[in-house]
This record gives C-alpha cells, structure tokens and sequence, in this order.
C-alpha cells in the first residue's frame, strides 16, 4: 500500500519509518513522503497512492478532496486528533476512508501547558537570558505562588483531565467546564458554568476541540467576564480565541498574560524555519511585543512517547483500511 505523507518534518519520516520496520514490517506500508503541505496545487503529488497521510494545516476541502479521488486516493489518515481542517461531508459523499489518532499521550500537552504556565509565572525565559549575560537582578521577575490559585480548564477530555491533575498536584483549586463533562473529573476539581469560570479563575487553559461552536470561544465578551489580571493559556486551536481581542485586552491590562502553543494564522509559519525572513504578520508581531506573552510553534503533541503513539495508530488506522476491518477512529 502506497501512502504520501503530506507536511513531513525529519520527526514524522524517522518514527513512521520506525513503525513500519519494527512492529509493521509484514503491512506492505510504502511511505512517500512530501514536504509541501496538501493543498489545491500539491494534490498531484499523491498520484499513484492509495492513501494520504496528513497533518494540521493541510487543506481538505472539497475540492481538495475531489483532487485526491480523482487521483486515485482512497483514504485520508490524520495524524493528529483535531479534524477541523477536513470536509467530512465532501468525504462521505465522495466515498473516502477518513481516521485520525484520537488521543495521544494526552500527558504531553497538558505537561506543555504547564510548562507554559510556570515559565510565564516565573519568567524564567528571561532569566535565563539574563543570568547568561551576567545580570543576576531580581527585579522584574516577580511571580506569583500557584499554590491556592483558582484554575479553569475549559474541555474536561483526556487532556483536560490530565491538566486538572497537574494543576490539583500544585495545589490548586480546579474549576472545569465540558458541554459533555466527564464524570472523572470529580476526582480533580469541581464543574462550573463557563462563566463562573472566567470570572474565578487565576488561570484558564483551553483543552477543547475547534468546531463551529468553540470557533472564537474566547472573544471581547468573554475576556471581559475574566477575572482581571487572569493568565490564559491556549495548547488546543488557535481559532478557539480571538486573536484581535486578546491584544486589546492585553493593551488596557484587563489580561495578565496569554501562553499559546497555537495560532489562528499558524498554517502559514509553523513547522518551518522564518528565521531568516520578514514575518509579513502585524497580529503575530504585535503579539511578540508583549512580555507578558509567550509563545511556542505547536509543540505541545512533541513527545517521543506521543510521536511513537501517532505512529503506531496511523498504521494500525491505514491496516483497518486495507482489510476493511472495523476502525474506532474512522470520521468517514
């Protein structure tokens, strides 16, 4: 079975081409893999594929969809949780396979948010740059004591819940809000309204998934109902916040900081090295001039024991495919 691997970095070949080798070796899995990320001008490059392996930015509208059946194309494996970027029903009507890796090391991000959370609470990236440069001052490096802060996690799934143990471990009270809440969460904090939440909370960090009703869950309004002076954090979808809202409110000083591993604009700079470009985005600069926001390229997921988990249910995924067999991932 032939399969282009659209957006490859050097960490998708090396553990798909591991998975393949060890635990796959019988499968007949041929990767082809592609740097250039699947859009309506690299739907070619699948020619002669039975499969396309595909990651969050690439583009998987209709007509992209229609590009991949015309050439052959069967099935769309994900890899990666979120499906936002897919037009399930152009799929459906268009008789392809579509899975995804549903949960991965759900401990990875939220171990990412915390980090976010505790280098921005402690500036400890500017000490860092201090001390190297032998400025050993303490002045403007005050932080704030987690212990006894209120936390809201907005998405009680796996992360969520992941999240809600790392923040109850640091000794805070832990409020969540889940549409679908998971009765696990009981265990770690206490549900609450989405409001009483933003209202509560020291901190809010965002664990849902991206669909048209958390589309800018975080705007203008929701920002105001924030406990001024609150930390929010974003590992999820860059579109689950209002970017042009968030800098407003970071400019009147009504949020205390903003930690995003995402971007809403990110498809046209993660994953690639910009170092020695101009950076034709006056949001994301505007956001660098801050310092109190932190930022990270999508790297919360990187993790060799989540890299090695994607993998592995990608192949698994591509297989149920093949035989036809049963598949719990399947979208479409």
């Amino acid at each position: 079975m032939h399969v282009t691997v659209y957006s490859t970095q050097p960490y998708d070949r090396r553990f798909l081409e591991a998975m393949r080798e060890t635990r796959f070796a019988d499968a007949g899995i041929q990767w082809h893999f592609q740097e250039a990320a699947l859009n309506a001008e690299t739907v070619a490059l699948a020619h002669g594929s039975q499969a396309v392996c595909v990651f969050v930015n690439d583009s998987l509208d209709e007509a992209v969809l229609a590009g991949l059946h015309a050439a052959g194309v069967e099935a769309v494996v994900l890899r990666c949780a979120g499906y936002n970027n897919v037009d399930l029903e152009a799929a459906r009507r268009l008789g392809l396979f579509v899975a995804r890796v549903p949960a991965y090391s759900p401990e990875a991000v939220a171990e990412h948010a915390m980090a976010l959370i505790m280098t921005l609470n402690r500036k400890t990236h500017r000490a860092y740059n201090r001390v190297r440069e032998g400025n050993f001052a303490l002045d403007g490096l005050l932080g704030e004591t987690l212990f006894g802060k209120t936390a809201g996690v907005v998405g009680t799934g796996r992360i969520g819940l992941a999240m809600a143990r790392l923040l109850h471990g640091f000794g805070c009270r832990v409020l969540g809000f889940d549409p679908y809440p998971s009765p696990d969460f009981a265990a770690w904090g206490e549900s609450a309204a989405l409001d009483d939440l933003l209202a509560a909370s020291d901190i809010v960090t965002l664990h849902c998934p991206l669909t048209d009703a958390t589309h800018h869950l975080i705007d203008g309004d929701a920002l105001a109902r924030m406990k001024p002076g609150a930390m929010l954090v974003n590992t999820s979808r860059g579109a689950l916040i209002d970017t042009p809202a968030v800098i407003e409110a970071l400019k009147a000083r009504r949020l205390g900081a903003l930690a995003i591993d995402v971007y809403e604009q990110e498809s046209e700079l993660f994953f690639r090295d910009h170092s020695a470009e101009i950076i034709d985005d006056d949001l994301f600069a505007r956001l660098t001039s801050f310092p109190n926001v932190l930022m990270t390229g999508h790297q919360g997921f990187f993790t060799a024991e989540a890299l090695d988990e994607i993998a592995q249910v990608t192949c698994e995924n591509l297989l149920a495919f093949r035989d036809g067999s049963p598949c719990a991932n399947r979208l479409a």
